[in-house]
């Protein structure tokens, strides 16, 4: 065990490094959007322009949503299939607006570039108040977008105006995506919480969580221990170790780690828990740091009819858990009813404003709608109150439980799944509400991105250089909040990529952690690598998945070299699949803005693609379903390239290897891009992303790649190809065949 962490010191340690953080989302953003048009946002799937508010209505809890269709003036324009006849038949142009994400909707500026004030306003919330509203996409159709916008409730309202004054005539409007500091400003409040908390007001938990205090020793044998005493389970097929999980944290009486590699199935085991938490009668708050993390949960609890409110915005629910929502419960509860006629109402009003061409008389209206906004606020935060206060199973986001609904609230546990891949100050939204907490995870997968870290050599001097860059004369807001915080008392060398669950470990050992071991995702020579040499070779394949191949899927399929072999290597030494900067593929007209290089440069290796795509089509020839094979790639510019394969294989999924953690495919294409005569990995070299690469298919992995420069990378890297070489079925492309191909 090491020491114990002066609280304060890491509070103030942590708004530094939070503000350096949002300041490097809001200069991206700003960036983006200062850089370029709107309509080069709309065709990099950004930005959605030429809008007007073609109706308003009150939304579930008690939002606005704006209806925003294809202007008039441009409607006829408007993309393929559209009317010029009628305004309202014209359908919105291709654009990658999508719902639940966050946007500005603001008057579109003039033709050209937006201005920087402008592009500041698009992603800073401060700014953005007095341009426009933000919001959350509830829905996107051929025709209209819906936005949720955000009322204000939460810092006392006042932006009605500016929602009424968006809908008002025939005014060209926009949306853009932006940075979502709500997150940020929880974060925040919190960190600031622990850095005045006097040491009398600390509990047993926050001391224990800081190493202030030893964790309560739990008893070595937990099938003989009273307190825990004869369990009855609601699942009987659960293994040894997910039992023994569950027993350690009923057992524990302050923290405890369930550790879930790869397929281990940890939120089945959450879901027994919880069931057990219930039934010794205990008040529960689930958290996860994103939506679906939370929505997995609720779908996999609903079968049990227990008694639960998600809170969260309805637009970024899944479908199946809105019944569970704070929202429909709401509207469908008694105390919901009361809520209904004042609803009712509004809408009238809303609606008997596009009537209205009288200014007297709109003005009036808007009065009356402000007036009914307010009643509804007040009588629905009661509603809210009682229906969460009534609720033994709460779930929210990390930073939704920093919400108004769960001000005051108390548990005896949190539950907080995906630790791992959670800010710690996000953490700790929920955990100052709580006696006891659970934190599931595998800190051997990818961390939450950092944007304030652009380089590991940047790592080690974060904290410094935000409080240095406070002495010159900048005034951003990571200067400010550094300034707030007390930069003299700040740690030097932590970074954000340090999570709760791995700090836990450092602090307290291996003592306060259960590890899943039976994974039932992979075949056994997939899994092979990553548990030897990540999971002290303790992985072991359950009986069902050890020996599957391609060729066994429930559905005809050929057996071949392809589907016969669960573990492929295709290696591209010898220098012919060169990588390229995305900078030199657009060398001859300049940088041309897409999807894939929003954020930086990126690699990109055409003929390991054309490779990838001669192996995809090899699969699907024989057989196997495009929706059952995934390309993951750890570069964008990569994504790119291989973007046609979802035109010739509909039901195809490409992705980046972080935003697949958590998934799993039946064969899965691992393109690795790097290949180069100096020995450059970059951040291939990052074992946690290879780790997350490695571990996503159930039947069949196909890595491609140059093994001699991977090689050079790390020892890891080193040590995998020469697993591969040795364990895979190697193989060597034919470029003659590739080149007849193209």
């Amino acid at each position: 065990m090491t020491a114990g962490v002066d609280i304060p010191t890491f509070a103030r340690t942590q708004l530094s490094l939070l503000a350096a953080e949002l300041e490097a989302e809001i200069a991206e953003s700003s960036a983006l959007v200062s850089l370029h048009s709107p309509a080069a946002l709309q065709r990099a799937g950004v930005a959605l322009i030429n809008l007007t508010v073609a109706s308003q209505r009150t939304g579930l809890g008690g939002r606005t949503v704006l209806e925003l269709a294809p202007h008039p003036a441009t409607a006829s324009s408007a993309g393929p299939g559209s009317s010029s006849s009628s305004s309202s038949a014209a359908d919105l142009p291709e654009h990658g607006i999508r719902v639940g994400d966050i946007v500005l909707v603001a008057e579109q500026p003039s033709s050209g570039g937006v201005r920087k004030k402008e592009a500041k306003a698009a992603s800073s919330s401060s700014s953005s108040e007095r341009s426009g509203v933000k919001g959350v996409v509830t829905r996107v159709g051929k025709g209209a977008v819906g936005v949720a916008v955000d009322d204000g409730s939460e810092d006392g309202g006042g932006k009605e105006d500016r929602v009424d004054a968006l809908a008002a005539g025939e005014k060209k409007v926009w949306i853009v995506k932006v940075a979502d500091d709500v997150t940020f400003r929880r974060m925040n409040s919190t960190m600031e919480r622990l850095a005045k908390m006097e040491e009398r007001e600390y509990s047993a938990f926050v001391r224990v969580l800081f190493g202030l205090s030893s964790p309560s020793p739990v008893p070595a044998d937990l099938t003989k221990d009273e307190e825990v005493g004869e369990i009855e389970w609601i699942d009987p097929t659960l293994n040894d170790s997910q039992k023994d999980a569950i027993r350690f944290a009923l057992a524990s009486k302050e923290i405890g780690l369930i550790h879930g590699p790869p397929g281990t199935g940890k939120t089945h085991t959450l879901i027994e828990l919880i069931l057990q938490l219930l039934k010794r009668n205990l008040r529960i708050l689930v958290c996860g740091p994103s939506n679906i993390s939370v929505d997995n949960i609720v779908e996999r609890l609903a079968p049990h009819k227990v008694p639960m409110v998600r809170l969260g915005h309805p637009a970024r629910l899944l479908p199946s858990v809105l019944d569970h929502s704070l929202d429909v419960l709401t509207r469908t509860s008694e105390a919901g009813a009361i809520v209904k006629d004042v609803r009712a109402e509004m809408d009238a009003k809303q609606a008997s404003i596009r009537k209205t061409r009288n200014g007297r008389e709109r003005r009036a209206i808007y009065a009356d709608l402000k007036e009914l906004r307010k009643e509804y606020r007040e009588r629905e935060r009661k509603c809210v109150t009682d229906l969460v206060a009534g609720s033994k199973v709460v779930l929210a986001t990390l930073h939704g439980a920093g919400g108004f609904q769960l001000r005051g609230e108390q548990f005896d546990v949190v539950i907080i799944d995906e630790a791992s891949q959670a800010l710690e100050a996000q953490c700790w939204v929920p955990l100052l509400a709580a006696k006891k907490a659970i934190c599931a995870g595998d800190h051997l997968q990818l961390p939450p991105t950092i944007k304030s870290l652009n380089s590991k050599s940047k790592a080690a001097t974060t904290t410094s250089s935000s409080s240095s860059r406070k002495g010159k004369g900048d005034a951003g807001p990571a200067a400010a909040a550094a300034a707030a915080a007390g930069a003299e008392g700040v740690i030097q060398g932590p970074t954000l990529e340090t999570t709760l669950f791995d700090r836990l470990l450092k602090l307290h050992g291996p003592s306060i952690k259960r590890m899943l071991t039976t994974q039932y995702r992979m075949h056994e020579k997939i899994m092979r690598f990553p548990s030897d040499e990540l999971y002290e070779g303790k992985l072991i394949a359950a009986d069902a998945v050890k020996a599957r191949l391609l060729k066994d899927l429930p559905y005809e399929v050929q057996d071949t070299d392809d589907t016969r072999e669960p573990l492929i290597f295709i290696d591209t030494q010898g220098g012919d699949f060169l990588e390229k900067n995305e900078d030199e593929q657009d060398a001859g007209g300049g940088k041309k803005l897409t999807k894939s290089s929003l954020y930086g440069d990126s690699k990109s290796n055409e003929m390991e693609a054309a490779l990838v795509r001669q192996h995809v089509r090899s699969l699907v020839d024989a057989g196997v379903k495009p929706e059952d094979i995934a390309v993951v790639t750890p570069y964008n510019a990569q994504l790119a390239i291989l973007a046609p394969l979802k035109e010739t294989f509909p039901g195809i999924e490409l992705g980046s290897v972080d935003g697949f953690q958590g998934r799993e495919k039946e064969a899965v294409i691992v393109s690795l891009v790097r290949s180069n005569p100096d020995g450059e990995v970059g951040f291939l070299g990052e074992k946690r992303r290879l780790n997350v690469a490695m571990t996503r298919p159930k039947r069949s992995l196909t890595v491609i790649g140059d093994s001699e420069t991977v090689k050079k990378g790390s020892k890891f890297l080193k040590d995998w190809m020469e697993f591969l070489e040795e364990n895979a079925d190697l193989r060597y492309p034919d470029l003659t065949s590739l080149t007849q191909e193209a």
